[in-house]
């Protein structure tokens, strides 16, 4: 497996998670071309954009977030991933967390509406008892 310019940690998860996919370096079509947009005359002169076609399925990623080549590289084969997971089971990493974070808005507003809920009857009672 190559390394990138990324921490041990992160290359290893890559390298683990393309493993479980059985994304192989070999069905990996990688060409280098000239970015454009911010980054300047850099990015203008070098060769840092990352186009990465996975041969078997057909997807393709284009990455041009750094004007570093090695952090494109990586970042490339990370969105492929997801992609080819995504294309094999029919929901996303990103989907997921959607609905997690929607369930635990919906948690914590059911136990707001709850908690304002009993405070309204407790001031209820409260205003009752004084009448008495």
């Amino acid at each position: 497996m190559i390394t990138f310019a990324v921490s041990e940690k992160k290359n290893r998860a890559l390298q683990e998670k393309m493993e479980e996919l059985e994304i192989r370096e070999e069905d990996l079509e990688e060409k280098f071309i000239k970015a454009s947009g911010r980054g300047g005359q850099k990015v203008n002169k070098t060769s840092a954009s990352v186009y990465v076609k996975h041969i078997p399925t057909g997807i393709a990623v284009k990455c041009m977030k750094d004007r570093s080549q090695s952090i494109n590289r990586f970042l490339a084969r990370r969105e492929l991933a997801d992609r080819i997971e995504e294309h094999l089971t029919g929901k996303s990493r990103q989907s997921a967390e959607r609905d997690k974070i929607r369930k635990q808005k919906a948690k914590k507003k059911k136990r707001s509406l709850a908690k304002y809920d009993a405070e309204s009857r407790d001031k209820e009672d409260n205003t009752g008892k004084l009448n008495d």
